[in-house]
């Protein structure tokens, strides 16, 4: 394993390449790829062996829960994207999210989250939680006011996205984390819109950075990861229930993880760059109501973004002129982008959230969620900036 407190590389791309496959790594006929280790049990000569890999002397690994050496690169990779010390690894965002919740959060305790958030982390607030006792307060995400309310009581965590999912708005993580670790509660940013490329947030303050790695850092719509990066000391728990729970990465994943990431400052420069003009051309279109993305001036948390962000990420919100059937019409209308869920590969993705996040409640349950039913969000790939724009004019002409 890769020391943690080793010097880290340079710049973006060049960690992104070579982060956590230099040293620590296995070696197989010196390839210069990190071989996927496929395997569930790892073997030991004798039981002095063992006994010094139970004691912290044989650098190895017992049973696959626990640990693989391709996973651990991948871990390694992130860790020195990030900046962090320590970093867990997970099947899913989702796994990580969850896991993170239950090992760091008491039994009966509380937390504080805000109101724009994935829909599956909000249904895992609202359903499971409250089983083990757990209360949440939902905030808005700019309303430092109610969080400082909210953190009157003992809090055991304050969890956002940053930016959010769908809206793109932006968590002013050094004065969140002032607060917050004034009244003894850790600060979890989930960045997987933002990315270690636009935004790292442990250096604003934030106890733990998450993210699902199925998107941005896979980067090609073919894998599912999650990941956790914070202190060796914050994350201990995390890996021990997962160890438990099993929700752990498989190396082959772990792989097109890895080789996902190698590429990872290229492919978001090139999103951000094809989401900032589309941002700027769709802000100026008559038939489009609202733009929502944080490079725009007109974006209610612009400075906050400027301020922490050296990107402003390759998704962009939007509203449509005037309805539903209308949003329905364009959307059906583009010729490039995918109608899928999910963001962060080569490919552009666009959907409704309405249709595709929330077709199960009503249009009233819709608007209390701050869904609106003209809402697009619409994830940028690595295509040809031109086209993206072309496509969405020829799509907006049609309604």
């Amino acid at each position: 394993m890769s020391d943690p407190k080793a010097p880290q590389r340079g710049g973006d791309s060049t960690r992104a390449v070579h982060g956590g496959e230099r040293e620590g790594r296995p070696r197989v006929s010196d390839a210069l790829s990190t071989p996927i280790v496929q395997t569930s049990t790892f073997w030991f000569r004798d039981t002095q062996e063992l006994i010094d890999y139970q004691e912290g002397r044989h650098p190895s690994y017992e049973y696959g829960r626990y640990g693989n050496p391709t996973t651990q690169a991948a871990a390694d990779k992130l860790r020195e994207l990030e900046g962090g010390e320590a970093c867990v690894t997970s099947a899913s965002g989702m796994a990580a999210i969850t896991t993170l919740l239950l090992a760091l959060v008491p039994r009966d305790g509380h937390i504080v989250t805000t109101t724009d958030c994935y829909r599956r982390t909000r249904q895992f607030i609202v359903t499971v939680l409250p089983k083990l006792g757990i209360e949440t307060t939902v905030v808005e995400p700019s309303d430092i006011d109610a969080l400082e309310r909210a953190l009157e009581r003992e809090t055991a965590l304050f969890f956002s996205e940053s930016p959010t999912n769908p809206y793109l708005r932006v968590v002013d993580i050094p004065r969140v984390a002032g607060l917050c670790h004034a009244r003894g509660a850790r600060v979890v940013i989930d960045a997987t819109f933002a990315t270690p490329i636009n935004q790292r947030p442990l250096e604003l303050g934030a106890d733990v950075v998450l993210h699902s790695g199925t998107k941005y850092l896979a980067g090609h719509n073919d894998v599912m990861a999650g990941a956790l990066v914070g202190s060796t000391e914050t994350l201990a728990p995390v890996r021990e229930l997962l160890g438990i729970m099993g929700s752990v990465l498989d190396p082959h994943a772990a792989y097109l993880l890895l080789r996902g990431m190698k590429s990872l400052a290229l492919r978001v420069g090139r999103a951000n760059a094809n989401a900032s003009a589309i941002a700027l051309h769709l802000e100026r279109h008559p038939k489009i109501e609202r733009v929502h993305y944080p490079g725009l001036e007109s974006h209610p948390q612009y400075k906050i973004a400027r301020a922490q962000m050296s990107g402003f990420g390759g998704v962009v919100s939007f509203e449509v002129t005037p309805d539903f059937e209308a949003t329905a019409k364009f959307v059906d209308a583009l010729q490039i982008p995918y109608i899928a869920p999910s963001f962060g590969g080569c490919e552009s993705l666009v959907e409704q959230p309405a249709v595709a996040s929330y077709w199960d409640k009503s249009p009233e349950e819709r608007a209390e969620l701050g869904i609106k039913d003209n809402l697009v969000r619409y994830a940028c790939g690595i295509e040809d900036t031109g086209d993206l724009i072309a496509d969405l004019d020829q799509a907006l002409d049609r309604i």
